[in-house]
């Protein structure tokens, strides 16, 4: 039993009755990022639900800290779990500050309001991500890059061992993709504990020190990147034939000449 992880054990997830995948073994430690990768549609943010609590398990068990997940209480679970969801539009014209401000809510009594000290600790975690500047920018304001990273920041507000995380970059464009993934490893060598959800496999290879391959309700295979981001893997994992990783022939001596 790890005290400095999230693990599961034959753990089934799904809805109601219907069982949409079994047998998941995972385990995520404090310091490493583990990143599910898998094709749309595979189940893999109904598996980030039960993880965090918002689902219950259909079989098998969680345990964060060396606990069972169903022995934490709501408050107390916040404070090992933290969730980044896609990039979104924001449903009121917050700013930044005001935004980041709500990851501090768990840790207030019911109906207080964040004094002086949440807003210093807002303040420090948009300072980590490198965005302080955004703080008094409204999030309907800001690049879809920038709203991520805010997204981020409100995570870290609630003083989490453990990210998860579902597509953070996927719906961004490259250079906007590269600095959330760059956030990703940062916060990976401060100590915390990332399980990073994407379909795209290069999202794994500049972030992952472990990648899970998952689909069809399963695991198809576990391990380090170079062995998990494999042509073969690839191909299994996405059902793709061998000319799908083709490149044009002026690809190599374009890049060569770079």
């Amino acid at each position: 039993m790890n005290r400095e992880a999230i693990q599961t054990m034959g753990l089934a997830v799904g809805y109601g009755r219907r069982v949409v995948a079994s047998g998941l073994d995972l385990e995520v430690r404090a310091g490493q990022v583990v990143c599910l990768l898998g094709p749309n549609g595979s189940g893999k943010s109904t598996l980030l639900r039960t993880l965090l609590g918002l689902q219950p398990p259909l079989g098998g068990t969680v345990r964060v800290g060396g606990r069972a997940l169903d022995a934490w209480g709501r408050a107390a679970l916040a404070r090992q779990l933290a969730y980044v969801p896609q990039a979104q539009d924001p449903p009121f014209s917050f700013t930044v500050e005001q935004w980041v401000l709500l990851g501090c809510a768990s840790g207030l009594p019911w109906f207080a309001q964040p004094g002086a000290p949440e807003r210093q600790w807002a303040m420090a975690c948009l300072e980590r991500l490198g965005i302080e500047s955004l703080a008094r920018s409204r999030l309907d304001r800001i690049s879809g890059g920038e709203r991520q990273l805010a997204l981020i920041a409100r995570a870290l507000a609630q003083r989490s061992r453990f990210l998860i995380m579902d597509e953070p970059a996927s719906s961004l464009d490259f250079a906007n993709q590269v600095r959330v993934l760059e956030q990703v490893a940062h916060l990976r060598g401060e100590g915390l504990g990332v399980l990073m959800c994407t379909h795209q496999p290069e999202h794994a290879a500049r972030a992952a020190d472990w990648v899970v391959l998952y689909r069809d309700g399963g695991i198809l295979a576990q391990g380090e990147p170079r062995a998990m981001l494999s042509r073969g893997r690839l191909r299994q994992l996405y059902q793709l034939p061998e000319r799908a990783f083709e490149l044009p022939d002026w690809y190599g001596q374009a890049s060569q000449n770079a």
